[in-house]
């Protein structure tokens, strides 16, 4: 993350800086503490405000001239209508920040002001975070642009408040989370041939050297000695080392039980020998993104220090055909015992979960979180808007539920009926690894469920909102950074802290 960001005490008056931005919602009137700057621009910010040239709407950006000295432009943002509650207003933020971000980056436009009125610690945490998503890029594998064709990265931001004191938590988790944020984005845009099981476990293992956390990988051999014939058989077709890591944090007490964290890592998903249509197969490097959620995730709460027992567990391979590939009708035995018949062998991610939920269970968890782009169902379910939320303990799913709220990362229950589970009944094992498409996303967290023995457990599909295929004003084409804050929410819950 190249983003600076830092508390500025707000004299709005006297400020020298090439960019503000005033963060207005809709209908809103200039602030008092920007009337002396509107003065000495000649009253231009509350003309265009009493004119209606700029309303407030949600998403809405009116760029001004400013003066040659002092503040050199304006940027007018809108927050939309004022916020119902604490978690609109957070979200209202996010948004604002971001866009305060990559419009600097389009003006090449290396420093930036932002005022948004007082703020207190959860709202400095969310422009904070909006400010950094909304600044990060992408550029490892791109050649830099001749020099004179290069516009100046956005390196530095200010957030002027009133009071700095009350607003430095909220910058610290801001900082903390955005961390984490970015090393999942970045996990995720990395080409398959770069971001590699080998590389997820580097990472891990730079991530506990970094935070004191012990990290154990186990590899092909350690794996076929676990007997985790359903993880392995995905890797059947790769010449790559599978990888399954373990990441742990202890910051509760020596016998408190963990929050588990569990991510799905097919750093590139061809479907095997069921292999997926050609047309935008390039995407499928984002099946890694539930394993970066928990390596974000892992980052941030490193970095914050929650009083809470940390556990990230991440599956990850590739889905290649092969010679040597796992074939549809192929039955092959879990680590629990049970057989699972494979139907199709794109449905892949929920095979390596199986044992990954199945090697959590020594952690004697309070609780385990697996994320998944593991249906197209999903997508077709619920968009790209929200994620799908499934699993075995209601309450806890309402805990889940409530944490994206708060992360900005929304998410919808769907049901685990018994009835469902007629569809992945298999003739020659305990179970098949697909139901077909009728409730496809329902099925494949059924398939899971089978593999959970003794915790609370619950399921994020995350096919719809991990990664998106266009711009969306916020964020550009490319990973989202979920489930990140959904994570940490949760964690830093469960240690008191929202």
């Amino acid at each position: 993350m190249h983003l600076t960001v830092t508390l500025e005490r707000a004299d709005l008056g006297a400020l020298e800086t090439p960019m503000l931005a005033l963060l207005l919602p809709t209908g809103g009137t200039l602030p008092a503490e920007a009337a002396a700057l509107d003065d000495s621009l000649g009253g231009t910010i509350r003309r265009t405000l009493d004119r209606r040239d700029f309303r407030g709407g949600r998403d809405e950006t009116l760029h001004l001239s400013g003066a040659a000295r002092g503040v050199s432009r304006i940027l007018l943002v809108g927050l939309g209508r004022p916020a119902a509650d604490e978690d609109a207003r957070a979200s209202a933020l996010r948004r604002a920040g971001a866009l305060v971000a990559r419009q600097a980056n389009r003006l090449g436009v290396a420093r930036v002001a932002v005022f948004a009125g007082a703020l207190g610690e959860r709202e400095t945490e969310a422009l904070t975070l909006g400010l950094t998503v909304g600044s990060w890029r992408f550029e490892e594998t791109k050649t830099p642009p001749p020099e004179d064709e290069r516009r100046a990265p956005l390196e530095a931001a200010s957030i002027l408040v009133p009071d700095e004191g009350a607003a430095a938590r909220g910058l610290e988790s801001g900082l903390a989370i955005a961390e984490g944020h970015a090393l999942a984005r970045r996990l995720g845009m990395m080409p398959g041939n770069r971001c590699t099981p080998d590389y997820l476990a580097q990472t891990a293992r730079e991530i506990g050297d970094r935070h004191g956390m012990r990290v154990t990988v186990l590899g092909r051999a350690e794996m076929e000695a676990e007997g985790m014939g359903s993880f392995l058989c995905v890797a059947q077709g790769t010449p790559q080392d599978p990888k399954l890591i373990a990441i742990e944090y202890r910051g509760g007490a020596d016998d408190a039980q963990p929050v588990v964290l569990v991510g799905k890592g097919l750093c590139f998903d061809s479907g095997g020998i069921s292999i997926k249509p050609a047309q935008g197969m390039e995407w499928m490097k984002f099946d890694m993104s539930g394993a970066g959620g928990v390596l974000g995730a892992m980052e941030a709460i490193g970095r914050m220090k929650p009083a809470v027992n940390v556990v990230g567990l991440i599956g990850s391979t590739t889905n290649m055909p092969s010679g040597t590939a796992v074939k549809p009708g192929d039955v092959v035995r879990a680590s629990n015992g049970k057989y699972i018949e494979i139907i199709n062998t794109d449905a892949e991610g929920r095979l390596v979960l199986a044992d990954v939920l199945v090697y959590a269970k020594r952690f004697n968890p309070a609780a385990v979180i697996d994320a998944a782009t593991l249906t197209g169902a999903c997508v077709i379910a619920l968009g790209h808007t929200a994620t799908g939320v499934m699993g075995s303990d209601d309450a806890l799913v309402q805990e889940v539920l409530d944490a994206g709220k708060r992360a900005g990362e929304p998410g919808w229950a769907l049901p685990l009926w018994d009835d469902y589970k007629e569809l992945i009944k298999s003739d020659v094992a305990d179970v098949k690894n697909s139901g077909g498409r009728p409730a496809g996303t329902i099925t494949a967290a059924l398939f899971l469920e089978a593999f959970v023995d003794g915790y609370p457990w619950v399921h994020l599909d995350i096919a719809g909102t991990a990664y998106t295929e266009t711009d969306l004003t916020v964020i550009p084409r490319g990973p989202t950074g979920v489930p990140v804050g959904t994570f940490v929410e949760f964690v830093r819950s469960r240690g008191g802290v929202r």
